[in-house]
């Protein structure tokens, strides 16, 4: 079958099953990886295994007698023999000829010279062909005929090895520094550093950095009550306060790792966590002044008042009201306390990418050490040591036991179901990846390859828009368009593709989204309310998101 009917078929499995029949995620995405495998022939599998373990020819000199051949990878070696291998069309892959290999590239020009031995077929090598080792090829084949089961279950255990300590030990982050108030002490403290009279601002940024470690919907159920105590202040600018915190929040969950989304996106395409984090805060702090200056628009155009409905009563605004007072203030952890657990895994997962670059000698066990702590899940573990400590200093001697235990047991139930959700997303990726999605590149990515950047976007945003899920819709999209992206020649980083998922996943925040009816039941605002301000902005972040990616990869490709 064709790529193309397989890709269209689980994309109907994941939108229906979500939408129409609504199953967990977790059911959806298992249910279409084991669609996809069962739909996939075993040539179709061999291609992909050859191709995925092979380098291959880039050009063919005149007579036909040698050979250049790409290796990014650094598989070949000089003096070794390899066979060539043809991949055509829906036919198994077939040996045409064997080379060996007479000299290897640079790390700038990472490409070898072949020499051919012998064909095996009236064919000749041609550019494209795949060049393997025999051992390769042997496993290769070995891998084509896995059972079903086997090939789903390989693809849900990569991808929970690759990401389960880091969205678990993000989970337990999040909590603990929610149940300790060191997101309080952001949002006060930012408050004195820029001014009561820019609140709004100081929402906006608390939102941004919040959403770093911990899930957007958190950030709202946070931040929104302190939103409502200010209102009660100023009774002024209460739509304002509101998209002030999606704004921030609503970026970095799409763009900034550890959370699940930019976290798998990153991984599916080989792109290393410091990298993703800098050029996910970048496109995304753009993005969400973007969103900020629609909120200020809004809240100009349309005054919505809170309502004491919606959830909260006027001695709840009371007693938020005196959280903000100065006595309660000093009871809130410092802010370095507060910030640490957010920021260590910044510094030292980029550190660690950068510490080999250093022009002067470091001492080798400083170096080790620095690789040690600065590995992603060494990294985020310390982290959330971090937290569970400041949780345990600032909770009050008798319950301090039973409130660091509820918090972290809450964290490892909702990491749980991420994991599930995260590693059956990987499943159908792996899967999708084995149909032949890479075969789809000639037909669809564009000569301009900088277009690919609006496409990988706008498949994001169809499948936000049909299903709901900003997390889901990016697992869907990558496991399309990893391997189509990683198999092309692009102009730019692959971090752009990432980030153009990312800012594709904000568009379409509607009904069918759970976030949708928590800002609308928690604000108080109705349907229509919550769409042409919470949904419009959060439109505008996506559309601003893309244009700034584009700008970047063109300004600023990193190759």
């Amino acid at each position: 079958m064709s790529p193309l009917w397989i890709l269209l078929i689980a994309l109907c499995i994941v939108i229906g099953g979500v939408l129409v029949l609504r199953l967990h995620a977790f059911l959806t995405l298992l249910f279409a990886a084991f669609i996809v495998a069962a739909l996939t022939s075993s040539a179709t599998m061999y291609r992909y295994e050859i191709r995925n373990r092979s380098s291959h020819i880039v050009s063919i000199n005149l007579d036909c007698s040698s050979v250049t051949v790409s290796d990014p990878k650094r598989r070949l070696e000089v003096g070794t023999i390899y066979d060539v291998y043809t991949l055509t069309g829906s036919d198994s892959p077939f040996k045409s000829a064997e080379v060996t290999v007479v000299s290897l590239g640079t790390d700038e020009r990472p490409v070898a010279t072949a020499t051919i031995l012998q064909n095996k077929s009236e064919l000749s090598p041609s550019i494209g062909d795949s060049v393997i080792t025999t051992g390769a090829a042997i496993a290769a084949r070995s891998a084509s005929r896995e059972t079903i089961g086997k090939r789903v279950a390989e693809g849900f255990g990569r991808t929970a090895l690759d990401i389960g300590i880091l969205i678990a030990m993000a989970s337990i982050l999040g909590s603990c520094l929610m149940a300790a108030r060191g997101a309080e002490r952001i949002v006060f403290s930012l408050q004195q550093a820029i001014g009561q009279q820019r609140t709004p601002l100081v929402f906006l940024l608390s939102g941004f950095v919040l959403g770093i470690p911990m899930f957007a919907e958190a950030v709202f159920y946070l931040l929104l009550p302190l939103a409502k105590a200010m209102w009660m202040k100023s009774r002024r600018h209460y739509l304002l306060l509101v998209l002030s915190i999606v704004a921030g929040a609503t970026m970095t969950h799409s763009l900034v790792p550890p959370t699940p989304g930019p976290l798998f996106v990153a991984d599916a395409m080989g792109i290393g966590l410091a990298l993703m984090m800098r050029q996910g805060l970048i496109v995304g702090l753009v993005a969400a002044l973007s969103g900020y200056a629609y909120a200020l628009w809004a809240d100009a155009r349309w005054s919505i008042p809170l309502r004491l409905s919606a959830g909260i009563s006027s001695d709840s605004l009371s007693h938020n009201i005196s959280m903000a007072e100065h006595e309660i203030k000093d009871k809130l952890p410092s802010l370095f306390f507060s910030l640490l657990p957010i920021l260590l895994p910044v510094v030292l997962i980029s550190t660690d990418s950068l510490i080999d670059s250093f022009s002067w000698d470091l001492p080798p066990w400083f170096v080790a050490a620095v690789h040690a702590v600065g590995d992603k899940n060494i990294a985020l573990t310390l982290s959330a040591v971090c937290a569970i400590g400041l949780l345990v200093f600032q909770s009050s001697g008798n319950q301090r036991g039973t409130q660091v235990r509820q918090s972290i047991h809450d964290a490892v139930i909702e990491a749980g179901e991420i994991i599930l959700v995260i590693a059956a997303g990987g499943a159908l990726g792996s899967t999708l990846r084995q149909a032949g999605m890479s075969e789809l590149a000639s037909a669809f990515v564009p000569e301009a390859t900088l277009l690919f950047l609006p496409m990988a976007w706008g498949i994001t945003a169809i499948v936000r828009i049909a299903q709901g899920s900003a997390t889901v819709a990016m697992i869907t999209a990558v496991g399309i368009i990893a391997p189509i992206a990683l198999a092309e020649d692009l102009s730019y980083h692959p971090v752009y593709v990432a980030i153009a998922i990312g800012c594709g996943s904000k568009v379409g925040m509607w009904m069918n989204d759970s976030g949708f009816w928590v800002i609308s039941k928690l604000s108080g605002m109705n349907e229509m309310e919550t769409l042409r301000t919470a949904s419009a902005m959060v439109f505008i972040e996506g559309c601003v998101g893309l244009v700034v990616t584009l700008l970047l990869a063109t300004l600023w490709p990193m190759l």
